[in-house]
């Protein structure tokens, strides 16, 4: 089995800043890319950031320039900083990770980490 759990979540100021961290545990052979999606009411979730095991990073355009993605492959985490939070950031965060497997790879899911942005 494994288990992504996330951290760092919370109630911000606009302006302000937050980290979420992500710890993959368990039966892992090897993480290959890993991410952050985000989902607000009533929206479709949506990316945020991506990272491969080589350190590429992508970015949806709304969080360019704001949110930076790195990853600790000894820890098995991966961060999101966010840095000039808005309130239309806000949103319930998930983190991702496409583990290798026999064949192909498999992704699994955070539970989600609450992030609310206040005017």
């Amino acid at each position: 089995q494994v288990q992504l759990v996330e951290s760092g979540g919370g109630l911000v100021q606009a302006g302000g800043s937050l980290r979420l961290s992500c710890a993959a545990s368990g039966s892992i052979f090897s993480i290959r890319a890993m991410g952050w999606s985000r989902q607000a009411p009533g929206k479709q979730r949506e990316l945020v950031a991506g990272i491969t095991s080589g350190g590429s990073t992508n970015y949806a355009d709304s969080v360019k320039g704001r949110f930076t993605i790195s990853r600790d492959n000894t820890k098995n985490t991966v961060y999101l900083q966010m840095n000039s939070l808005k309130p239309e950031d806000t949103a319930v965060y998930y983190c991702n990770a496409d583990l290798a497997q026999a064949i192909g790879t498999r992704t699994y899911w955070g539970q989600g980490t609450q992030v609310t942005v206040s005017s």
